[in-house]
């Protein structure tokens, strides 16, 4: 078996493939590694045929209905998983063919409802389900302290104790371990009694994840993250420096608007020279009085140069094809001592 893991952080994702035929699969992969994902495959020669998630996932973006797109792959996720976006429903038992490999499904509930983990000669992939020193959490919705252990004592440790564990997730650098060693040595497995599992599930009072309510959102419903909307309008504008802005200002090149599309009040507080003001909440019902010329030139800018991105394409969208944002927005423009105004707009 072909096999690569990739490391996003504390979250583990894995390419596999099989060496006779080329096809692989990828399993759990992560939003932001989509480009080293593609560089993987094509350097292995792997034709990937699906893209397969063990369980909707809480703290990280999931990158599977792009890459379904990009390999032209069903995205694959057990039948109780909510995502609209899964082409290919498994249940306990189904076996997905990847080449000669086997890869056989087991509905392990527990950290959520629609865990489960995926065989294969001799090595499992656990998701959350099992993670090395420990398990997945429960008190995240779905989950289920009493359907964990369950899955855990009655399925997954049953398995051949030489078997190889790749977990989901692992936060000090291991990449695997074995049931026999988390049998022997993890401390969450020592607790086999049914009652004395779910107290001690009960009682691990683990902080949220960063982006709980993100990964949830985009995960469940394959809506977009803030960080996609981001790089898909950076994408369609290009970018003033702040550099090139200052020497305009001081050879007063009035060729183009100045944009602060922050609120007022910060406006009001400290803004770039000759600048002008319209929200960015205001911007499509405002913009045809504010600019009856689409063919001026707009420098949108904010804070952090998040909104003005966003503020840019949307100009572009509108049909001022000639908007631009500036690269880092106020706060940099003031760090690095560039002249500013304050008060409302003359």
């Amino acid at each position: 078996m072909l096999y690569e893991q990739i490391r996003t952080g504390g979250c583990l994702s894995y390419l596999i493939g099989c060496p006779q035929t080329c096809a692989a699969a990828l399993i759990d992969p992560e939003l932001h590694q989509i480009d080293r994902y593609q560089g993987l495959a094509a350097r292995h020669g792997l034709r990937v045929r699906y893209i397969i998630d063990t369980h909707t996932h809480a703290d990280h973006f999931t990158g599977a209905r792009q890459l379904g797109r990009i390999f032209d792959a069903p995205v694959v996720m057990h039948r109780d998983s909510p995502a609209p976006f899964a082409d290919l429903r498994l249940e306990d038992g189904d076996t997905l063919r990847i080449g000669d490999l086997r890869l056989v499904a087991m509905h392990t509930p527990g950290h959520t409802r629609d865990s489960m983990c995926l065989r294969i000669d001799g090595a499992v992939f656990t998701g959350d389900t099992l993670l090395i020193g420990a398990t997945g959490r429960t008190d995240l919705p779905t989950g289920d302290a009493e359907a964990l252990w369950d899955s855990l004592f009655n399925k997954l440790l049953k398995l051949d104790p030489a078997t190889t564990v790749y977990p989901a997730h692992d936060y000090k650098d291991r990449c695997s371990t074995t049931i026999g060693d988390e049998l022997a040595t993890n401390p969450r497995l020592a607790q086999r009694d049914p009652a004395a599992f779910v107290e001690m599930m009960r009682q691990l009072n683990l902080s949220a994840p960063t982006h709980l309510t993100e990964a949830l959102r985009t995960n469940m419903s394959g809506g977009k993250t803030i960080d996609q909307l981001l790089a898909e309008s950076a994408a369609t504008i290009p970018f003033l420096s702040r550099t090139e802005l200052s020497a305009r200002l001081a050879q007063r090149d009035n060729d183009f608007v100045i944009l602060d599309v922050r609120e007022r009040d910060a406006f009001e507080q400290a803004h770039i020279p000759g600048a002008r003001h319209l929200p960015r909440g205001q911007l499509e019902l405002r913009v045809n009085d504010a600019f009856p010329d689409p063919t001026v030139r707009i420098l949108a800018y904010c804070e952090f140069g998040k909104i003005s991105t966003l503020a840019a394409a949307t100009l572009r969208e509108l049909g001022f094809a000639r908007a631009v944002a500036l690269d880092g927005g106020m706060k940099a423009w003031r760090d690095e001592d560039y002249p500013i105004e304050a008060g409302p707009t003359p």
